[in-house]
């Protein structure tokens, strides 16, 4: 349950999981500065960047929830965000996954952005 009363602040498996990874890619990087080892720079980094890819497919998979507060029944960190699949508003990493639910309530056919700015 969430420690600041109505309001659930994230606590979720994508987020959970992309914390762990980023503190062993800091960890690293923090070896790497002190030993002066620029192999170990690159693994830091490298797992920096596989924290945010994981974080982002968890995300995509249901494992992450969208923004802002949730009702008690979401809180816990192990439920699944089964509307995932249609994209959350206000989601960058929907929207970069091309999950865009205005446009799906609207029925507007999905186009990339490209053919959009093209096309009226």
């Amino acid at each position: 349950m969430s420690a600041h009363g109505d309001v659930d602040l994230g606590h979720t498996v994508a987020g959970w999981t992309g914390t762990a990874i980023s503190l062993v890619a800091l960890n690293v990087l923090g070896v790497a500065v002190v030993a002066v080892s620029l192999p170990l720079a690159v693994l830091g980094t490298g797992l920096g960047a596989l924290a945010g890819l994981v974080t982002w497919a968890l995300h995509l998979a249901g494992w992450g929830k969208r923004t802002g507060p949730r009702p008690p029944s979401e809180w816990p960190w192990r439920v699944r965000d089964h509307a995932a699949r249609r994209g959350h508003p206000d989601c960058l990493g929907c929207r970069m996954a091309g999950r865009r639910p205005e446009e799906a309530a609207s029925g507007a056919a999905a186009r990339p952005a490209a053919i959009t700015a093209i096309l009226p």
